[in-house]
């Protein structure tokens, strides 16, 4: 999460240095779907503005994927730069850019207190297996397009609202288990290829985020 901030820090920090010079800049914090973050806005012409920033957030869930229980942790970690075309007397404007993507799911099996692992085809033993472990990842980078609106106070503060879609891309899957080395070789070898199978179809499953909906909030301010 710092080095995320720390580059959005810096993006906006060139933004700045551009807006003080010839054209209006702005500030602010957001949160929505991609996490808590930061973004600078610089407006070089009427009816156009850049905007570069950076989210983070990290949160922790459980539940099942492809049939076996897991603790999972998603990281979100992204920045970013967009073009915004305003339309004339109204705070509509289209939003498009690109993220330097780096959101990605963590997955532990949950302890099943010695029960057997239900894996690909096959059954084995809690103890052959060990943990399984799995991380998810995507594209690193990822087109957006979106719409937002733009309201403004005093010519100072103001408000963005922004709603979009972030186009991760089909998903990279990794599935391991942690007996696995150590379990007999007879074992190993219908392990591996039911790891396979399974890691398919956590793949399968892990396909519906290649699409990631984007909704956020931030609040501004205008030098």
């Amino acid at each position: 999460m710092k080095s995320t901030f720390c580059r959005a820090a810096l993006a906006a920090l060139v933004l700045f240095s551009f807006g003080t010079a010839s054209a209006d800049f702005g500030v602010g914090v957001k949160a929505g779907t991609l996490g808590l973050g930061i973004e600078g806005r610089w407006s070089p012409i009427p009816w156009f503005d850049v905007r570069v920033g950076g989210s983070s957030y990290e949160y922790d869930d459980s539940g099942s994927q492809a049939g076996i229980g897991y603790n999972g942790t998603f990281s979100l970690d992204n920045y970013y730069a967009t073009g915004n075309f305003n339309f004339p007397v109204s705070p509509f404007r289209l939003t498009a850019g690109a993220f330097s993507n780096g959101n990605e799911f963590s997955l532990v099996s949950r302890d099943t207190g010695g029960a057997n692992f239900n894996i690909g085809n096959d059954t084995f033993s809690a103890a052959d297996v060990g943990t399984l472990q799995s991380v998810t990842s995507f594209g690193s980078t990822a087109p957006y397009l979106g719409v937002g609106f733009d309201f403004e106070a005093f010519g100072k503060v103001g408000l963005n609202l922004d709603f979009g879609v972030l186009w991760q891309g089909e998903p990279d899957v990794t599935l391991e288990a942690t007996g696995l080395a150590s379990a007999p070789p007879a074992v190993q070898s219908l392990l591996q290829p039911a790891l396979e199978v399974e890691r398919l179809e956590l793949e399968d499953e892990m396909s519906d985020f290649k699409a990631w909906p984007v909704v956020s909030l931030a609040f501004v301010y205008n030098f």
